[in-house]
């Protein structure tokens, strides 16, 4: 007879065990499997034990005494059982229970103050979405650290512009033409407030640099075929893979915009979909048959119970929404299922587009499914129909003088 394994319960001494259940009971809200659980309640008993050998309490619990546990488990060769996410779980029960405290506000500095406030404009008025705005506010603030003595209070037109070429001699052009789209929007922000008497965005002057300017490419019909193909719809995590895939595939959807696709978003009267783009816009899609067959099948037969919104989420506990980087990981991940060469979620975009090309869908419908502001950032897909070109083509001339 087959033994069968205990999962049994932890018992956890020292600092934390008055929170033993309350992490018991919230990693079983989380999903987790008994075998897993237990397993994250032994990573709290050695925390615990560490914080009592470190003579620290519930209060000495912060990211840097657990970052400090974490490179200890490390040097004793015990990495393969330390879990973030558990640890994270963890914080958050003490917390809720105000058990870690409330920690006293960090003085911030000038330029730190500036930054904050940088970056509520660039996300309120601007409309930027979370990576952008990181990346333009470490730009703005290598910029004024590297400002003299007087700051802003003595910019020049002269200081600008010696800031991008200096930038310019150091990294490629597409760093620099970041660079100075970080500068112009801390520049115009520095005038609003009143920072600055004049406005200097204009100094940051435009880089131009040749790159290589390559067509738009898709896949071919019978390997985005074999994608989904390779999605094993008998179970959950198939169905949800499937209807992932097909999403992309049909409505040419970034990846980021898939993962903060929501349940609120889906109108299954009206057979539309509501789409959360670039720059806070909302744009409702009619959402096609064979792409609400696929969701309603993950929805009932694959999505883990949870009280979360996002459509799609992990596998595995804690059953989180899907990061962006999740969603390219899969598509590549049903690549190599397939048999297929590896592409990134854009490229299923770029299908979806050069297929509305193929059957001589006009530019500017084709702008309104991929939501383009633009119609400059549709006109590249113009290029992808190389038979239409040819006939605009002249003929080369039957005898070339020499």
């Amino acid at each position: 007879m087959a033994r069968q394994s205990r999962v049994c319960r932890v018992l956890v001494v020292g600092p934390l065990a008055p929170f033993a259940v309350a992490y018991r009971e919230a990693l079983e809200g989380r999903g987790y499997t008994p075998l897993s659980a237990v397993n994250l309640q032994r990573q709290a008993r050695q925390l615990s034990l560490w914080l009592e050998a470190q003579d620290l309490g519930i209060e000495g619990l912060d990211e840097v005494s657990i970052e400090t546990f974490v490179a200890d488990q490390r040097a004793r060769g015990r990495m393969a059982s330390v879990s973030r996410p558990g640890l994270s779980c963890l914080v958050e029960v003490l917390r809720d229970r105000g058990a870690l405290g409330v920690a006293a506000p960090l003085e911030l500095s000038p330029t730190d103050e500036l930054m904050e406030s940088f970056g509520r404009y660039l996300r309120a008025e601007r409309g930027l979405v979370p990576g952008t705005v990181r990346g333009y506010v470490d730009g703005a603030r290598r910029f004024v650290a590297g400002l003299g003595p007087g700051g802003l209070a003595e910019l020049t037109p002269a200081d600008v512009t010696a800031a991008v070429l200096l930038k310019s001699s150091a990294v490629s052009v597409s760093s620099t033409q970041n660079f100075v789209a970080a500068l112009r929007a801390l520049l115009r922000f520095c005038f609003l407030e009143g920072l600055v008497e004049i406005d200097l965005s204009e100094a940051a002057l435009a880089i131009t640099g040749r790159r290589r300017s390559s067509l738009p490419r898709g896949i071919a019909k019978p390997e985005a075929a074999a994608l989904l193909a390779s999605c094993d719809r008998r179970t959950g995590i198939g169905r949800r893979d499937y209807a992932l895939i097909i999403t992309l595939l049909r409505l040419g959807l970034r990846r980021g915009e898939v993962a903060a696709l929501r349940l609120d978003d889906i109108d299954w009267r009206a057979g539309e979909l509501v789409v959360a783009g670039k720059g806070g816009r909302r744009d409702r899609l009619p959402l096609p048959a064979d792409v609400g067959a696929a969701m309603a099948a993950y929805l009932r037969r694959g999505r883990p119970v949870s009280d979360r919104r996002e459509v799609f989420l992990r596998a595995r506990a804690p059953f989180d929404p899907m990061a962006a980087g999740t969603v390219a990981s899969t598509v590549r991940r049903a690549c190599r299922r397939a048999g297929v060469p590896e592409v990134g979620a854009h490229r299923l975009r770029h299908t979806t587009a050069c297929e509305m090309v193929a059957a001589q869908v006009p530019l500017p419908e084709i702008a309104q499914v991929l939501r383009h502001r633009s119609l400059q950032s549709t006109a590249i897909y113009a290029r992808v129909d190389l038979e239409r070109l040819r006939e605009l083509a002249p003929p080369w001339p039957a005898e070339v003088s020499r």
